[in-house]
Parts: structure tokens; C-alpha cells; sequence
């Protein structure tokens, strides 16, 4: 397991950062003014259905549907399985880009109220919107046979297709002077990496010889099984793209570059949720779902454990340099051409505040693989509508306010909520079994975190001291910081396993 998550986590961690270089030129070029905010609001909405509809309730249904058909039934059922949800799929995605095009004004209303008032706004997210939702459709089914490679074992090419949305991104921004500005440019090149990713997958799913065919659905106890889990993970997964369309939603009320600070912010925040939490939810879903299949639940819950400490360890230096550091991080990393010194300030506000959730946004993936592997995907939905509630409250009482910082400080308290209601429950039924090695891991994590975050700016300030030139200070001296962090990270986190953590497990045992 821990070599297919490192597996994942390298290709996803190249999607990151070939998606860090994108956004540095999306800053550079567009910055944070009407551009970049119709951009972001043109990207936001295929995100959305794709996550409702693809890798967020879909996966949720899907992988431990096909592992529980294959694991009980062999390869053949399991490929007649995979073909009836493809068949489905493929037409809900032709009826719902359909639907967008045909009401297209409606859509744009839902997402940014805020750009009705403005025609040059409008007019902008129109037209990319129109370029860009398309892209659904191709990544939806991409995702589909991910699924399948993923439940075989074979995670390396769905791990990368995301790399190839930055790929086509850049590539169509360095030919932006065809185009009529640089945003659609971009949206068309969102397009394009759309079907590339379809190509590579299907391409994938033929040579491991698992590729999906089109076959009349028909409503057999599988397909019951599968659309009985789908139900519960499509109202959590919608409810939880609610809340961040709403993010976009009160943004485009807020002054212009709203959206975009709001969006600079996340992408960093994005990282290790990423590379972190997604490899870790990638690689344990499919995991825990063969094991319990297999009536083998003490494996299960160990596969859990050791899921959860290795992402709550790699995690920490992110959370101290988030919280103590942010804004030198956004300077380093977006301010050049078009983003000034005040964009910098705003998003570093924001990046502090998502910092404050990172912790549980990060484990939430390992935690409800509990309930998702059992076919329950009910009690995660329930759980992140209790933290949905709370989120929502605070968006509302502090975007007037604290504008983009308000918005994510809901979604880190949200996010608390939702992890500590997922630890309740699974501890509650047996399905989630902290052991004393887990407790032990948790407790070095923490400590070696918070010597770090005392330290973060002490560290930077010495280090920009002794860079001595001034092109590239910024970004050198940040990338210094970065490594002196996690290499005082780690050697804390191997003294305390060598000496406080045998201490801490002796009292557990």
C-alpha cells in the first residue's frame, strides 16, 4: 500500500507543481483583476459537476462497488458491471452539457451573481464558460476508468492525467496572441486536456485489458448496490461543492480580485491536500474495500492507521509555514507582473486562515474510508453536513466583514466539525480502531510541528539576510526557508521516535 501512495503522491505532487508554475503565469499575465476572476469562475463551474458527478460521489460509489463485484464474482462480472455504469455515465454527461448550453445565463447567475452588474465581466465568463464546461465530459469518464485501474492495483496513469490540464494550459498561454486575451487562451486549453486525459485513460484501461464497452444497463443487484451507495455520496459531494461555489458566489459581491485572492490562496492550500490527502484516500479506498470484502477488518483497520499517521506527518511543515509564514509564501510564489504587493497581502491573509482546517481537510480522505469501503456512504454525507451547517453560518456572518478571509475561515471550522463527527461514529461502531502506534505517530507529529512553527520566521529572516543578491530574492530565500523547515521537520520527528515516542507508547500499551 505505502509504495502505490508514494507512487501517487509523486505524480500527483508533479500535477501540483506543474499546476503552481500554471497559476504563476495565469498571476503573471492576468494577475488579480477582471481576467483572472472571470477565468477562475469559467474553471470553477465544470470543477464542480465533475467533482459532484466524478471523482468525488462517483469514486465514492463506484471503487468499492467494482472491488466488492470483483473480489465475489471474478474479472468477467466485474467488466459487464463497469460497462453498464460507463453507458450511464456517458449519457448523464451528454444531458447535462446539453442543459448548460442550453441555459447557459442561468449557470453564470448561480455561480457569480456578482458579474451580472458588469458586461465586461459577463461578457468575459460567458465566453470561457462556454469554451471550458465541455471539459466535464471527458475528465467524467476518465475518471470512470481510473476507478477500474485504480480497484486492479494500477494507480501510475490516473495519478498523471492531471498533469496534462497544466501541460495544455501553459501551452495555449504561451500562444495567447492568437487568441483574443490570455483567458481564453486558457479555457482552451482546459478543453483540450480534457480529451487528452480521456485518451490516456482509455489507452490505459485497453493495455491492462479492463476497458470498459457499452452495454444496456439493467437493473441487477450490483447496479442496486452501486446507485444505493451514489445517492447519499452525490447530496455530500454536491452539498460540499456547494460550499465552495458559495466561496465564489459571496467573492463576486465582494471589490474586484476577490475571486482571484480567494483563488492564489487555494492553489497553495490545494498542495498538500493534493499530493497528501487525495494519494492517501487513492490508494486506501480500493485498499480497505478488498480487505473488508474479505471479512478482514483487523487488516482494514491497520491499513487506516498507518494511512492516517503517514499524511498527519507529512502534512505538519505545510501547516507551520501556512500559519506563520503566508504571506512571504505568496509573495515568493505569485508576485511578479500583474500582482502587486496588495494581492500578495490578501491572499496571504486567506492562506493563513485555510491553514487553520489543513489538518482535518487532509485526513478526512483516510477517515471516511471507513464508512465507504462497508458501501455506507450516508454517514460521511451526514457528517459533512453537520460541518456544511457551520461553515455555511460563518460564511454568512463574516464575508461582509472579513471578506476573503471570513470565507475561509468557515471552511477550516467546517472542516473540524466534519472530522471530529467522522472520529465519533467510526469509533463508535468499531469500523475506525486507533491503535497505540497511531496515538504515538500523532503525538511526534505535533510536537516536532509546533518547535517548527515557532521557528518559521526566525528561519526566513536569517535566510533572507544571507542571500546575497536581490534578483530572485524573494523566491530563493523562500525556497531555502522551505528546506531548512522540513529538513528541521524531519530530524525533530526521527529524535522523537527515538526517544518520546517510545515513552508515549509505553503509556498506551
Amino acid at each position: 500500500m505505502f509504495r502505490n501512495f508514494f507512487s501517487v503522491g509523486a505524480l500527483t505532487a508533479l500535477s501540483r507543481l506543474t499546476g503552481f508554475i500554471r497559476d504563476m503565469l495565469i498571476g503573471a499575465i492576468m494577475g488579480a483583476g477582471v481576467l483572472a476572476d472571470a477565468y477562475f469562475i469559467a474553471l470553477r463551474l465544470p470543477n464542480t459537476f465533475r467533482t459532484i458527478f466524478g471523482e468525488g460521489a462517483f469514486t465514492a460509489a463506484y471503487v468499492p462497488s467494482y472491488s466488492r463485484v470483483l473480489a465475489q464474482q471474478g474479472g468477467e462480472k466485474a467488466r459487464l458491471f463497469a460497462s453498464q455504469i460507463f453507458t450511464l455515465l456517458l449519457i448523464s454527461q451528454l444531458v447535462l452539457v446539453g442543459l448548460f448550453y442550453l441555459f447557459t445565463p442561468f449557470f453564470i447567475g448561480l455561480i457569480a451573481p456578482g458579474f451580472e452588474a458588469d458586461p465586461v465581466k459577463y461578457g468575459h465568463v460567458a465566453a470561457m464558460t462556454r469554451i471550458t464546461f465541455p471539459y466535464l465530459a471527458f475528465v467524467t469518464l476518465a475518471i470512470l476508468h481510473t476507478g477500474t485501474l485504480n480497484a486492479h492495483g494500477f494507480f501510475a496513469a490516473g495519478a498523471f492525467a492531471s498533469v496534462l490540464l497544466n501541460i495544455f494550459v501553459v501551452g495555449f498561454l504561451g500562444l495567447a496572441f492568437l487568441f483574443p486575451n490570455a483567458g481564453i487562451a486558457a479555457s482552451w486549453g482546459v478543453l483540450a486536456s480534457g480529451a487528452a486525459q480521456l485518451l490516456l485513460m482509455v489507452g490505459e484501461a485497453w493495455r491492462r485489458g479492463v476497458l470498459e464497452r457499452f452495454a444496456i444497463p439493467r437493473g441487477n443487484a450490483d447496479v442496486k448496490f452501486f446507485f444505493a451507495a451514489l445517492g447519499p455520496a452525490i447530496i455530500g459531494s454536491a452539498g460540499q461543492q456547494i460550499a465552495i461555489l458559495l466561496d465564489s458566489v459571496l467573492a463576486s459581491l465582494l471589490p474586484t480580485g476577490s475571486v482571484s485572492t480567494l483563488n492564489y490562496a487555494e492553489r497553495l492550500y490545494q498542495l498538500p491536500l493534493g499530493v497528501i490527502g487525495v494519494a492517501a484516500g487513492t490508494v486506501l479506498l480500493p485498499e480497505m474495500s478488498r480487505r473488508v470484502a474479505k471479512g478482514d477488518d483487523a487488516g482494514a483497520a491497520r491499513a487506516q492507521n498507518r494511512s492516517i499517521a503517514l499524511t498527519l506527518a507529512l502534512t505538519a511543515p505545510f501547516l507551520a509555514m501556512f500559519l506563520t509564514i503566508p504571506e512571504d509564501i505568496i509573495r515568493a510564489a505569485f508576485q511578479r507582473g500583474a500582482f502587486d504587493v496588495d494581492a500578495a497581502e490578501r491572499s496571504g491573509r486567506v492562506l493563513a486562515a485555510y491553514g487553520l482546517g489543513l489538518l482535518p481537510m487532509v485526513a478526512i480522505r483516510s477517515l471516511v474510508a471507513s464508512f465507504q469501503s462497508r458501501g455506507d456512504t450516508r454517514t460521511p454525507m451526514l457528517c459533512f453536513f453537520a460541518g456544511l451547517g457551520v461553515n455555511l453560518t460563518l460564511k454568512f456572518m463574516l464575508y461582509k466583514t472579513s471578506g476573503t478571509t471570513g470565507l475561509a475561515f468557515a471552511t477550516a471550522a467546517g472542516a473540524w466539525v466534519n472530522f471530529g463527527s467522522l472520529i465519533v461514529l467510526g469509533m463508535s461502531w468499531k469500523w475506525m480502531q486507533p491503535d497505540a502506534k497511531l496515538m504515538e505517530n500523532i503525538s511526534i507529529t505535533l510536537f516536532s510541528c509546533g518547535a517548527l512553527a515557532l521557528a518559521g520566521p526566525v528561519i526566513l529572516q536569517h535566510v533572507s539576510a544571507l542571500v546575497p543578491f536581490a534578483l530572485l530574492h524573494k523566491e530563493v530565500a523562500m525556497v531555502v526557508t522551505a528546506g531548512v523547515i522540513f529538513a528541521g521537520y524531519a530530524g525533530l520527528f526521527v529524535l522523537g521516535a527515538l526517544t518520546f515516542g517510545r515513552s508515549v507508547s509505553g503509556q498506551l500499551r
